[in-house]
């Protein structure tokens, strides 16, 4: 069983998108192992994205994700990582699929509902970020 980590991140949460994130993966026949509600500080997020740290949006993504409360969870299941992916859609909405998280909800490329781990690597670095091993079940 494969673990990643997601993010509804604060627009997400603004639109009272938590629970069709949750439904969307789990009709996928992927289970939400961790869950839980945080805001993060500034240096939070910074530390959350260090590896977009010479980015140019990097200020903008940190601050967008400081604005408001985030969902984090721990998906689990067989290909999580690409099925959480495929699910959310690319980066940029308009980039997407139909039907994908982000061409329905999305209004932007940072204001894109979600985050999803890119690599096991990735997952292996933002699962702990979040969780320890007891919230994970």
């Amino acid at each position: 069983m494969e673990k990643t980590l997601s993010i509804v991140k604060p627009d997400g949460v603004k639109k009272n998108l938590i629970g069709e994130v949750i439904k969307r993966f789990e009709q996928q026949g992927l289970r939400i192992a961790a869950l839980k509600m945080l805001k993060m500080s500034k240096d939070d997020a910074k530390g959350f994205y260090i590896i977009h740290k010479e980015r140019p949006f990097y200020e903008s993504l940190t601050g967008f994700m400081t604005e408001g409360p985030i969902v984090v969870m721990v998906v689990e299941g067989e290909n999580a990582i690409s099925k959480v992916r495929e699910t959310m859609g690319a980066t940029n909405p308009k980039d997407t699929a139909p039907g994908t998280i982000r061409a329905d909800f999305a209004s932007d490329i940072e204001h894109n509902i979600v985050h999803g781990s890119d690599s096991k690597e990735s997952a292996s670095y933002e699962i702990p970020y979040f969780f320890s091993s007891i919230e994970i079940h």
